[in-house]
């Protein structure tokens, strides 16, 4: 008998310049509203690799990794599965 619960699993962290976020707001084609872990709202922007083969809803958990010249534009690097989400909270990283 196993138990799912107790079977911590390695997830990707964010290097030193990604950030947590949560998905606000769908605006279709390749953008999302986020909110990120610092308190700022971003525009985050799916690239073409994630685009068709992970779809990205409001309330995801995602990686973001904030523009340097345009601080309130982010790119999405990871999204999360809500058992991953469910995990990171447990843990602490998340609210």
């Amino acid at each position: 008998m196993s138990d799912e619960s107790s079977g911590r699993r390695n997830l990707r962290m964010p290097n030193d310049d990604e950030l947590f976020a949560v998905v606000t707001q769908h605006n279709g084609g390749n953008h999302v509203r986020v909110r990120c872990q610092d308190g700022k709202e971003r525009m985050g922007r799916i690239p073409g690799r994630m685009k068709y083969r992970t779809w990205i809803n409001e309330g995801d958990v995602v990686l973001v990794e904030p523009w340097d010249w345009q601080d309130e534009k982010a790119n999405i690097e990871w999204r999360y599965s809500d058992q991953d989400a469910e995990q990171l909270r447990m843990e602490g990283h998340i609210d």
